[in-house]
């Protein structure tokens, strides 16, 4: 599970932002909602609020990088990291993003920080918690324009000439997973943290991606997801009641092509009793498409115990399924997935002490230098004395609007 992510000069995030899963001492659905690790209580849900190109994006964007710089392997010196600082300012833009981030394999914490640019990396590092302090399992350098990557030998095994062949792999402009990956060694600490990164992470899901594809194909393949896809159709109040998939043969250039094209079995009551018709995937609506596709990425999640990230998940959604999806994920009981939404649906704000809790609701600001900040709601004092959350935060009383003029 994420724990917490620090980011600066990067995207619109001028200075250092931090956005955390840590839970308050709220106890509101804690047995829902809070993982507890030892001593630390993580949420599993979190939404952000903010006017239009306030950074609410960025932030998705920003733990998308991670995941992303980990596993691409760079041919070649010249391309860029993928890293994108503040350009807004006269000195950011020659100055390095940085990023920090806390997160739990099973029990056990993790601490990665990276400094970069456009071109090379600086800094990387890599700890373990195993008591209070934290524990360096390796540290990477930038020596005379060459990557220098060095373990600490009280915690890491590994021969020197396998050091040397990741070292010699890992270019300047990539991660040192990426040039771990190319070596074949056993580092079960590191690689706990790799896999992690690897299969906990799931892409950002916008409203520009046409999620429908990914939702025939699992229910094509899992028959355990159709039926759980199947069952929430029927319970959002759709008349969809089955599904079945059709293999299409397609001739291009004398070659026969295999394709799928999903039937909707869709049963209406009329005058003449119960009847069922067929329906092609065109015939659908947008909604109906993405609500399928959403909730497959939520079925994964949960199914793997990831991290899902949803950029405007109102968008082609009703207001009340946007949050029957929200209350679904989250009535799921010891599981360690969470979700991160953005949205511009303040009357979620109201289900606030019911459906979610005061600190998973944060919010994205940018002021007159271009800047995005970042808070969260329980930063603001005598929230229980408020007749609405939704009034106030419309009224301006927690910023994060659109200055319109």
């Amino acid at each position: 599970m994420i724990q917490e992510l620090k980011v600066k000069n990067y995207l619109s995030f001028r200075d250092e932002i931090t956005f955390s899963f840590e839970a308050t001492k709220d106890t509101t659905s804690e047995a829902y909602q809070v993982v507890t690790i030892g001593k630390t209580r993580l949420l599993r849900f979190a939404m952000v609020y903010g006017a239009n190109a306030s950074g609410k994006s960025n932030l998705l964007k920003a733990f998308e990088f991670l995941v992303n710089f980990w596993f691409d392997k760079a041919d070649n010196i010249d391309e860029p990291t993928g890293a994108m600082p503040f350009r807004l300012d006269a000195n950011t833009p020659s100055e390095p993003s940085e990023f920090s981030l806390k997160f739990f394999v099973g029990e056990t914490r993790y601490w990665y920080q990276l400094k970069l640019d456009v071109k090379t990396v600086f800094e990387e590092r890599l700890f373990i918690y195993r008591s209070v302090q934290p524990t360096l399992l390796f540290e990477r350098s930038l020596e005379n324009g060459q990557s220098v990557i060095s373990f600490n030998p009280k915690a890491i095994k590994i021969s020197a000439a396998a050091q040397e062949e990741i070292s010699l792999k890992c270019l300047p402009n990539m991660s040192f997973f990426a040039a771990r990956n190319q070596v074949n060694i056993s580092i079960p600490q590191i690689d706990e943290a790799r896999e992690w990164m690897r299969n906990s992470y799931l892409p950002v899901i916008s409203p520009a991606i046409h999620m429908f594809e990914y939702a025939n194909n699992m229910m094509r393949k899992d028959e355990a997801a159709k039926t759980y896809l199947l069952d929430f159709i029927h319970r959002a109040d759709f008349n969809i009641t089955g599904l079945r998939s059709n293999k299409v043969s397609e001739y291009v250039s004398t070659k026969s092509i295999d394709t799928w094209e999903t039937l909707f079995e869709h049963t209406v009551r009329n005058v003449r009793g119960e009847e069922k018709y067929t329906m092609q995937e065109s015939d659908q609506s947008d909604g109906t498409k993405r609500t399928f596709g959403i909730e497959a990425a939520v079925y994964t999640a949960i199914k793997q115990q990831a991290f899902l990230m949803i950029d405007e998940i109102e968008a082609s959604l009703h207001p009340s399924l946007v949050e029957f999806i929200i209350e679904k994920f989250l009535r799921e009981t010891d599981n360690h997935s969470q979700m991160l939404i953005t949205s511009h649906y303040d009357p979620l704000l109201n289900t606030t002490d019911d459906l979610i809790r005061k600190d998973s609701v944060w919010f994205t600001e940018k002021d007159e230098t271009g800047h995005s900040s970042l808070f969260s709601l329980v930063e603001f004092r005598g929230l229980n004395k408020l007749a609405s959350i939704q009034k106030a935060y419309r009224n301006g009383r927690f910023g994060a609007l659109p200055n319109i003029k």
